[in-house]
């Protein structure tokens, strides 16, 4: 039977229900066919258990033999948390396979495409491309740019300020955009602020939803080390990874050691005056396998994102408010004249029962 998109259609459906669950292995789609039947589907679970492909096949039990299997990522080659995928296939007796996309990561890149040929598999590959980078784009960026994905989140009004002239901000958004945001969080490996947002909001940077899947890492950027002891996240550690980062130069005090004892993870990172290196920061991250990041920060951190060209995607939410006044989110002349001003591509628009939000990437020079 010739390739049919409907069958990989399904496959990138289901790979969304492991969107936020499975990292830091990618979230893959597969889908076992025979006689254009689906005998078995499967999606990545959790780190360390079974990836989509295997799902897949124990579901198909012994029918797989000369069936078909549609997955959206290459399958695997290599002895990690769990087998090789390919040799599994092999094993089941899967007589054709169709890929979405190659799979990057040195550790496989080819090899599991190899694998299945050399053992008289028909394998193609290149099918939905963009629209599987695009659901992968988590994943692909720590290994093509070995660095986590970083999201800007904010909320505007629609005349695009982040609170009032008094400084009040509750609520610009509505109900079904706060649940979205809380959505986002969940599949967030990491919440990352500063510690202006710390100090004047007093935030969980949690996930509230009913029943919760996970709850991200935090981060704060905190150079001189001004954290509240009596802050809602210090008084939430054991709920939640929380790092501290601060300035290199910061002396060390009680207040440190006493963070440190009560489990806050402190990394001393490279700083100009009160400005950490960001690069630095994501770097400890991506070492402590955390591969997105999103980004909820007040106006000199987003700046400072903006700046450095480390923002991969935003997420704005329009509220259905004019508010008036000073307040914009991005009140530096980074982009000085309209000739240096920030294109986005690739805009999407999603409403949230009056509410907006506005999807976009970036495009750097």
């Amino acid at each position: 039977m010739a390739y049919n998109p409907i069958f990989m259609k399904q496959a990138i459906r289901i790979a969304e229900t492991s969107r936020g669950i499975c990292s830091p292995n990618p979230f893959v789609g597969a889908v076992i066919v025979k006689d254009g039947t689906v005998i078995g589907e499967g999606s990545t679970r959790a780190y360390g258990s079974d990836h989509a492909e295997i799902i897949a096949l124990r579901q198909a039990g012994s029918a797989a033999t000369d069936a078909e299997l549609y997955v959206t990522l290459e399958p695997c080659a290599h002895f990690g948390k769990t087998p090789p995928c390919a040799n599994a296939i092999v094993a089941a007796g899967i007589r054709a396979v169709y890929i979405g996309i190659q799979d990057p990561n040195p550790l496989v890149d080819g090899k599991g495409i190899r694998i299945l040929s050399e053992h008289g598999i028909h394998v193609e590959i290149g099918f939905f491309a963009d629209r599987i980078t695009q659901q992968l784009e988590y994943y692909l960026c720590r290994i093509t740019r070995q660095r986590p994905f970083v999201i800007w989140k904010t909320a505007l009004s629609l005349d695009g300020k982040f609170c009032a002239e008094d400084g009040s901000s509750r609520w610009i958004s509505n109900a079904a955009a706060r649940a979205h945001v809380h959505h986002l969080r969940q599949e967030s490996d990491v919440v990352l602020t500063g510690i202006n947002t710390v100090i004047s909001d007093d935030p969980q940077l949690n996930v509230r939803l009913k029943q919760p899947l996970k709850q991200p890492a935090r981060a704060i950027l905190d150079p001189d080390l001004d954290i509240p002891l009596q802050s809602r996240i210090v008084d939430s550690l054991s709920a939640q990874r929380t790092y501290l980062f601060i300035s290199a130069a910061c002396l060390k005090t009680e207040k440190e050691v006493a963070l440190r004892t009560a489990g806050v993870i402190i990394h001393r990172v490279p700083a100009t005056g009160d400005k950490l290196d960001l690069h630095a920061v994501l770097q400890v991250l991506h070492e402590n396998k955390h591969y997105m990041v999103m980004l909820e920060c007040g106006t000199l951190l987003s700046e400072s994102f903006w700046a450095a060209k480390l923002i991969d995607k935003c997420m704005i939410y329009y509220g259905n408010k004019l508010v008036s006044g000073s307040n914009s989110m991005l009140r530096s002349p980074i982009f000085p004249t309209i000739d240096h001003a920030l294109e986005l591509q690739h805009i999407r628009i999603k409403r949230l029962r009056g509410n907006i939000l506005l999807t976009a990437y970036p495009i750097y020079e």
